[in-house]
């Protein structure tokens, strides 16, 4: 396995650094960094084709252009379902049609995307969603009722793709379609934020009532939801994982020097652990790097380690969620009882606000829940990946 990067991706990383430095003045407002990245050129790297306003690049310079990006402290990316779930899966399943109206504007940073997946009955288990579509007697339109939640960045997003039912009698991973539904619908579709114990409010429920979609934005064909649903899961935990990455080596520094200047590096205990959690971290960057690379050579696809094995998404999911959330509990633990005490300034606009440690460690406790709990990533390796027999599902 050769993970060292060649002269050229060195040249693509002084690019991308410079870039960033210059650009990254002040703090940027989240739309209009996203435009910003989309004038250079630096959304839709990882596409398979370009030509829609994006540059393509190698794997190795998607890599670099992750850690850089990680690295220069830029704001968090309100445009990255669109760029990193959607197109991949417009470009693969979509309409001639559908990649020249909707992969454009992604690519400039005009248009946000979130995603209507889950609902409060269908969580991990997505088959069992309710929210239906029914197409209008004209067969113009689909109109949408139902609800979605933990919809990330509902509140800024201009688009939703939304699986839904679309034969009223189908059960299970049948009848199902993946509709593309502008957010701009007032009276029809309603987003409520949800508070989390950090304060901040990323997540959402929608609701739809009677919500219009097009025709024609019925990605795969009626009824093939489930299979456009899923090829879209297997491009979520691409390379923005290394860029992850990059942001959990800073937090482990952060915690680090927290248990050196309080002294809880001293304990044996909390030594161990610090080691044991740059080791895994490492573990994890090596792991990433070999699936993307497809290092075990394209003839195995069912082991969990290649590119394209099935269970590779939840090897990672399961490393990840889980060394996170450990993380956010040795962060506190180092601090000792100050990770306890609120702030400082009494006259702070929230009841309570966090400092770094303390959101890390309330933030991490959803790590292994949400995208997919620990049970089911677990489940989808053995079954997919092992051979294993089925679990029994309790329902039809």
């Amino acid at each position: 396995m050769d993970f060292a990067f060649g002269p050229q991706d060195e040249a693509f990383r002084r690019e991308a650094r410079a870039w960033l430095e210059e650009r990254l003045t002040g703090t940027p407002g989240r739309r209009d960094w996203e435009r910003e990245l989309g004038k250079g050129g630096w959304i839709g790297l990882g596409w398979q084709e370009d030509g829609y306003g994006n540059r393509c690049a190698d794997l190795p310079r998607q890599v670099v252009w992750a850690e850089e990006y990680a690295r220069s402290g830029a704001p968090a990316r309100s445009g990255h379902i669109g760029e990193n779930l959607l197109a991949p899966t417009l470009i693969a399943h979509g309409t001639p049609e559908q990649k020249r109206r909707f992969l454009p504007p992604i690519a400039e940073g005009r248009e946000l995307w979130c995603q209507g997946y889950s609902e409060p009955g269908a969580g991990s288990d997505l088959a069992g969603i309710r929210t239906t579509a029914a197409r209008a007697a004209d067969a113009g339109e689909y109109r949408i009722t139902g609800q979605k939640i933990w919809t990330s960045l509902a509140h800024e997003a201009d688009w939703c793709f939304v699986l839904a039912r679309t034969d009223p009698g189908s059960t299970r991973h049948h009848g199902l379609s993946f509709l593309l539904v502008p957010m701009d619908q007032p009276g029809r579709v309603e987003v409520r934020p949800i508070r989390q114990l950090t304060g901040t409010s990323e997540f959402n429920e929608v609701f739809f009532d009677g919500a219009v979609a097009r025709a024609g934005h019925v990605v795969g064909g009626e009824g093939n939801g489930w299979r456009v649903a899923m090829s879209l899961l297997g491009f979520e935990r691409g390379v923005s994982t290394l860029a992850q990455q990059i942001g959990f080596a800073e937090e482990l520094g952060r915690v680090l020097r927290t248990a050196v200047a309080t002294g809880a590096a001293g304990d044996p205990v909390v030594r161990d652990r610090l080691v044991r959690s740059w080791a895994e971290l490492r573990t994890m960057r090596w792991n990433a790097l070999r699936t993307l690379g497809g290092s075990e050579g394209p003839g195995s696809p069912g082991r969990t380690g290649d590119s394209g094995g099935e269970g590779a998404p939840s090897v990672a999911k399961l490393l990840w969620g889980g060394w996170h959330r450990r993380l956010g509990e040795l962060a506190v633990q180092v601090r000792g009882a100050a990770a306890a005490a609120g702030p400082a300034d009494r006259s702070a606009a929230l009841p309570y606000e966090l400092d770094a440690a303390q959101h890390l460690f309330l933030f991490s406790r959803a790590d292994t829940i949400y995208g997919g709990s620990d049970e089911i990533q677990r489940t989808i390796i053995a079954e997919r990946a092992l051979g294993l027999p089925r679990e029994p599902r309790g329902r039809p």
